[in-house]
């Protein structure tokens, strides 16, 4: 059984065999690899792809650089990728450089963590989050496909 993936970093569609998700599966358009145990910055074109065709669970901090709970929340964000890695994918979108994602995810405070997997958002947390919570959270709200 495969996975749709969108990269992260070109918003091509992927589909990745289940089994294969720790083996370092890479975008067949750009090569960048797809399960990183890292967060990705990106882009509010390359989120809204994701968001519709992720089939596992795309976790995205909103945030800013002028935030201080957002700059304490980071390395806890660190932390929870390599957790989650091969379970879950981690991205940060700048709510500075994407003002346009305020409006399209009702964003009314940052840090603000939200889920997606299937095309839709499965969840939404608020606030500085340390990562076993982070993790919990993901597994508790991702759906098995």
């Amino acid at each position: 059984m495969s996975v749709k993936l969108a990269c992260l970093n070109c918003g091509q569609g992927n589909r990745v065999p289940r089994d294969r998700l720790g083996s370092h599966p890479k975008c067949g358009n750009c090569g960048t690899l797809l399960m990183k145990d890292t967060p990705v910055d990106i882009s509010l074109d390359v989120l809204r792809k994701a968001e519709r065709i992720d089939d596992i669970p795309l976790v995205v901090d909103f945030w800013a650089a002028w935030c201080g709970p957002c700059r304490m929340m980071a390395p806890e964000f660190t932390k929870a990728a390599k957790t989650l890695k091969g379970r879950a994918r981690l991205a940060k979108l700048d709510t500075e450089a994407f003002p346009a994602a305020s409006t399209r995810y009702a964003i009314r405070g940052i840090p603000l963590l939200v889920a997606f997997q299937g095309g839709r958002e499965i969840g939404r947390r608020a606030g500085v989050t340390p990562a076993d919570e982070i993790a919990n959270w993901v597994g508790a709200e991702a759906q098995v496909k």
